[in-house]
């Protein structure tokens, strides 16, 4: 593994909160020194043919993304583990945590076995997989989660599948907290969400489409927080959309519940209105929500509340999303336009670059145990290298993703990524 020294950069420290001139040294695949901006190229502690001037662009810790779907095993016509790499990879994600809803559902050592391998085998990049939560993501029956962990689950999730029995929830919260797992959950009511397709309100109603109110939300976080608090498991809640979420989320950090929240890159980005005449690449899971809510998350990511920023890499193919909205499938794929469209966020001024890696990196590290998501002596070279201002017109057809469901398609968008290191070893480069 080659020594690398990279210079001239605007280094993005998600711990220390800074944004400086400087310069780093890796050494085996890890940071070994940040050195200031006057670099002198001579010294002999510098590799002599690997060197890279970052132009004065931004260098910082890459993306760990929570909730990534490869549909492998069972539809890889959606998405392989080569194709979602090389769309992380593209896209500055360094690691991919991975999610259960895959057909058959990652619930058995065996299937975790293969996602692992797999993935180290097609994917230049980090996998880091979920197992679920109950067999076959059922709710009946909790899984075997000491032999998942063994085999490397970080984390356990049934996704939207929510879990309605109250007593195996409770059950497997108790278990999970014995080993010290990290549970997951999708805060909805599933009884009030069951159907619907967009966020109720005027536009709704307008467009005649079955809705959900956003107090479906609010109902199934303060059911969980309910669970958390009795039984004392570490709890992460996948995807925060609704203002009225926020203070139940705010009480229960308040009263020293081992909690934490993500929110979708889209519901920070894209609201209800966007989903105009019924364009189908804009139905996700939960539903895009009003603009007074779209506001209320970035505040509330700004200021800490909610701790993370994800993706929600859903693949699926066009004979899912070609159908009328009511009966289209959920999601979109955002791997590689994750990171320009948190550069909306930067570019009105709501978060600062510190502020969005915090979450996009060093927050989803931490929770799951990963070394990652740091820029500091001793953390793996997990790097991305962009240009937070260059300028460009989302084309799908360019995506490496083999679904092309992004709803940022034909948008003018600003960020692109230059360069992704894998533990100093470069696995994207732009043309």
């Amino acid at each position: 593994m080659a020594d690398l020294l990279l210079t001239n950069a605007r280094l993005i420290d998600p711990e220390a909160g800074t944004l400086t001139l400087g310069a780093l040294l890796v050494k085996d695949g890890r940071i070994n020194e940040i050195l200031t901006q006057d670099v002198d190229l001579n010294d002999k502690r510098f590799p002599a043919g690997n060197r890279v001037d970052c132009g004065g662009k931004c260098l910082a810790p890459g993306i760990v993304d929570i909730g990534v779907k490869v549909c492998e095993p069972g539809e890889r016509h959606k998405e392989s583990f080569r194709t979602a790499g090389l769309a992380a990879a593209a896209g500055g994600v360094t690691t991919m945590v991975t999610r259960p809803d895959t057909i058959p559902t990652v619930d058995t050592p065996e299937t975790l076995e293969f996602t692992k391998r797999r993935g180290a085998e097609m994917a230049p990049v980090r996998i880091a997989p979920m197992a679920s939560l109950t067999k076959d993501r059922a709710g009946r029956e909790m899984v075997e989660m000491g032999f998942l962990m063994d085999a490397g689950a970080v984390a356990f999730s049934d996704g939207d599948n929510v879990v309605t029995d109250n007593k195996v929830l409770s059950r497997a919260m108790t278990y999970a907290r014995g080993l010290g797992a990290l549970v997951m959950g999708h805060p909805q009511d599933p009884g009030l969400s069951k159907g619907s397709a967009v966020t109720s309100g005027k536009f709704a109603s307008l467009r005649a489409l079955p809705a959900v109110s956003p107090m479906a939300e609010r109902m199934g976080l303060e059911r969980d927080l309910a669970l958390v608090e009795m039984t004392g498991v570490r709890y992460h809640a996948d995807q925060i959309s609704t203002a009225v979420a926020l203070p139940v989320l705010e009480r229960a950090k308040a009263a020293g519940l081992d909690v934490t929240a993500g929110v979708s890159i889209h519901h920070l980005t894209l609201n209800d209105l966007d989903v105009g005449d019924y364009r189908t690449f804009f139905k996700v899971k939960p539903p895009l929500r009003s603009e007074d809510d779209r506001v209320a998350m970035v505040e509330a990511v700004a200021s800490g509340l909610i701790d993370i920023i994800c993706s929600m890499h859903t693949p699926q193919d066009e004979e899912s999303k070609r159908l009328p909205y009511e009966e289209a499938a959920s999601g979109a794929v955002a791997l590689e336009t994750l990171l320009p469209a948190a550069m909306r966020l930067l570019h009105v001024g709501a978060i600062d670059l510190p502020t969005l890696w915090r979450a996009l990196s060093l927050n989803p590290a931490k929770r799951l145990g990963l070394e990652g998501g740091r820029l500091s002596v001793g953390a793996p070279a997990d790097l991305v290298l962009f240009d937070p201002d260059a300028p460009f017109v989302m084309d799908r057809e360019t995506l490496r993703s083999k679904s092309k469901n992004t709803p940022f398609d034909g948008q003018r968008m600003q960020g692109r990524v230059l360069r992704t290191f894998v533990g100093g070893t470069e696995v994207y480069a732009r043309a």
